[in-house]
């Protein structure tokens, strides 16, 4: 290879995105065990960038892909930055409607708690095997999740212990205990 020439040489996954393996099973939906070892997986990794002060920005299931053993690995870094020292840099809507905290679709300041809420949204999808908010379109209907606190309905067979998950990975007030315990 000349020289002059750059490449980059990435891990052919064979599962595919996560989201297109939840659309395979959307009707028959995934066991508690895998939900929880996609869940974990997915949380391992956003603890690791994070803990090397990288900020992903769009986390969503498209942006999840696994191999043949389920093993998840984040990928798109595209819009990712490492955290700034000054709070004031990082602000204005990066990301994907629906995965975006409301403080980012707010243009307010943020930090890497936004992976944390995006991570609540992805965990809801992952045990519903659904879409979230699937008939608002527009930034002007998601709105409603910074004015009136929308986020997908928690299905009332979802296991307590998950739902308190989800519920604190998407809390309004980016200020309280939304962040990763490690």
């Amino acid at each position: 290879m000349p020289s002059n020439v750059c490449c980059i040489v990435v891990e052919y996954l064979l599962g595919g995105t996560l989201k297109s393996y939840l659309i395979k099973n959307r009707i028959r939906k995934l066991s508690f065990k895998v939900v929880i070892q996609l869940a974990l997986d997915l949380a391992r990794g956003l603890s690791y960038l994070h803990s090397q002060k990288i900020v992903h920005r769009d986390i969503k299931t498209e942006n999840i892909l696994l191999d043949k053993k389920l093993t998840v690995k984040i990928s798109d870094f595209g819009v990712a930055r490492v955290e700034p020292l000054n709070p004031d840099e990082m602000t204005g809507q990066t990301g994907t409607l629906g995965y975006m905290a409301p403080e980012v679709l707010n243009g307010d300041l943020y930090n890497r708690k936004c992976d944390v809420y995006s991570f609540g949204i992805c965990l809801w999808e992952i045990y519903c095997c659904d879409m979230p908010y699937p008939d608002l379109r527009s930034l002007e209907e998601f709105s409603a999740v910074i004015s009136k606190n929308l986020r997908p309905e928690i299905p009332r067979c979802c296991p307590s212990s998950l739902a308190k998950v989800m519920k604190q990975c998407w809390d309004a007030d980016p200020r309280r205990d939304r962040r990763w315990k490690t």
